[in-house]
């Protein structure tokens, strides 16, 4: 007599191996930590002006006129610049007289630099000391970007450095004002502020469109 029943039907393994997916997790979490380093934004010290109806006297910094540039934006991408006092008043040359210029190497970026020689030589030594300190110890080279980063802004906020004053007129564009502040990084100048177009500083670059060589 034959036996009943057919043969047994095989169970399927219902488990899955998920170790390949764990590797693939760790290269992803490796990838974006990565990414975020690399896409870390680079921040901008900037000193903005104080409101000098909430702030004492003697809290609020003092710019000494034989360093001060004062920098005028204004409409079609004109920039315009002064040294001293806009009245002049002390033994600084031109002081007071305003002189066109452009954006770029060429124009106010020069013009910075040769304000700013010690501080841009200073710099460049800083960066020639720091560039025999590579390390491939991650630990060592955050302690060495901290002291690099702390040396640096010493250099660009040294009494030697010029004080600049940036003054955009509604005319000028954002554009314009950015362009200056990124000229600030290259020039190594750490001491600057965004200050009031006012109605003088307009009269200025009127009487300068009149007669250029007049002031």
């Amino acid at each position: 007599m034959a036996k009943k029943g057919g043969s047994k039907q095989k169970k399927m393994n219902s488990r899955v191996d998920f170790t390949p997916m764990v590797d693939m997790i760790m290269l992803l979490v490796t990838f974006f930590m990565l990414c975020t380093t690399l896409l870390k934004p680079q921040t901008m010290e900037i000193s903005m002006p104080s409101d000098k109806d909430n702030i004492q006297d003697e809290n609020r910094s003092q710019v000494a006129a034989s360093k001060a540039i004062t920098i005028l934006l204004d409409e079609n991408n004109t920039i315009y610049y002064f040294k001293g006092k806009p009245t002049g008043g002390t033994d600084v040359p031109d002081e007071g007289k305003l002189f066109a210029t452009t954006y770029g190497k060429d124009g106010i970026r020069k013009v910075l630099l040769q304000s700013n020689p010690k501080a841009v030589a200073e710099v460049q030594k800083l960066k020639e000391e720091f560039a025999n300190k590579a390390t491939a110890n991650v630990q060592k080279e955050q302690v060495i970007k901290e002291e690099y980063k702390k040396r640096l802004s010493d250099i660009k906020n040294a009494d030697y450095t010029p004080s600049v004053v940036i003054k955009a007129s509604d005319k000028a564009t954002y554009d314009n004002l950015i362009q200056v502040l990124d000229e600030m990084q290259l020039c190594n100048i750490g001491r600057y502020v965004i200050d009031k177009f006012a109605g003088g500083d307009q009269a200025k670059i009127d009487a300068y469109k009149q007669n250029p060589g007049a002031q």
